[in-house]
């Protein structure tokens, strides 16, 4: 399929980076265009996967979990089901026999049961954008690997950490915050670089930046989310393209993304836009 060439077209980019320790117990490492994140002590065997990449990078993740931690995770969790955070997912859950996470509203899309809208490649910004029509929306079928995460936004093999309800680019897209020390891996609610351009991505051009235009069918839903992360002051942030932020160039590239939504954002155009 054209689908399957594209992305191994992406994993043979010269655009693999070592893995980036972020906080002592936060790791993150980027596979093509997307970013997974490893939480925990290195050298411990408790530690969870965030994420899990583009298609063809299974091995890529395992080695770096091999050189970090001393034994498989205790689950993967995510922050939603499309294709470039669940690339590796199958692979990788089957390889350490462990189960995989998400919000109950992501469960149709990681079950089989159903399949992502379309990306919009006349939203514009760069060539990323015009080439979306490649990108898959197919749902994957974990079948009973997969698990809602808790109800009581506890997050499976991360004490201290809480999931949260971000949707807009999915109806299941949560982040993840440790308020101990204010970390968040935001997904795709926001990111910080401009998916959009293949020269950003390739430079990784530093900004707080709204989700993936391309891929987000909820608008509305999408500002209410970095609303709601603005409000908590993260002092460091992965997302899940771009590099990590952190500080006060964060919490106000966040609080003005929060204000300005609407032409940060918001594409002029677009199927989803109304």
């Amino acid at each position: 399929m054209q689908e399957n060439r594209y992305l191994q077209q992406l994993a043979n980019l010269n655009v693999i980076e070592s893995a980036q320790v972020v906080l002592p117990d936060l790791v993150m490492l980027r596979t093509a265009i997307a970013n997974v994140c490893f939480v925990g002590q290195p050298g411990s065997a408790d530690w969870v996967l965030v994420d899990a990449g583009v298609h063809f990078f299974g091995g890529r993740i395992a080695d770096t979990a091999d050189e970090l931690f001393n034994g498989p995770p205790k689950a993967i969790v995510l922050t939603h089901g499309h294709f470039d955070h669940v690339g590796s997912v199958k692979e990788l859950a089957e390889r350490w026999d462990v189960p995989v996470y998400a919000h109950e509203l992501e469960l149709p899309f990681l079950t089989g049961q159903d399949n992502y809208v379309e990306p919009d490649p006349s939203v514009g910004g760069g060539l990323l954008a015009r080439m979306s029509f490649l990108y898959p929306n197919d749902g994957i079928d974990l079948g009973g690997r997969v698990q809602a995460l808790p109800q009581d936004n506890s997050v499976p093999g991360m004490p201290g950490w809480k999931w949260i309800h971000t949707p807009g680019h999915t109806a299941g897209h949560v982040a993840f915050f440790r308020e101990q020390d204010r970390a968040l891996i935001a997904g795709d609610a926001f990111i910080t670089t401009r998916q959009e351009s293949a020269l950003a991505v390739l430079v990784q051009e530093l900004e707080v930046h709204g989700p993936p235009v391309y891929f987000t069918p909820d608008w509305a839903a999408a500002w209410d989310s970095v609303k709601r992360l603005a409000a908590l002051r993260p002092q460091f942030a992965v997302t899940g393209h771009g590099l990590p932020m952190g500080g006060a160039e964060l919490q106000q590239g966040l609080e003005k993304l929060a204000r300005e939504f609407d032409t940060m954002a918001i594409p002029k155009h677009g199927r989803y836009v109304h």
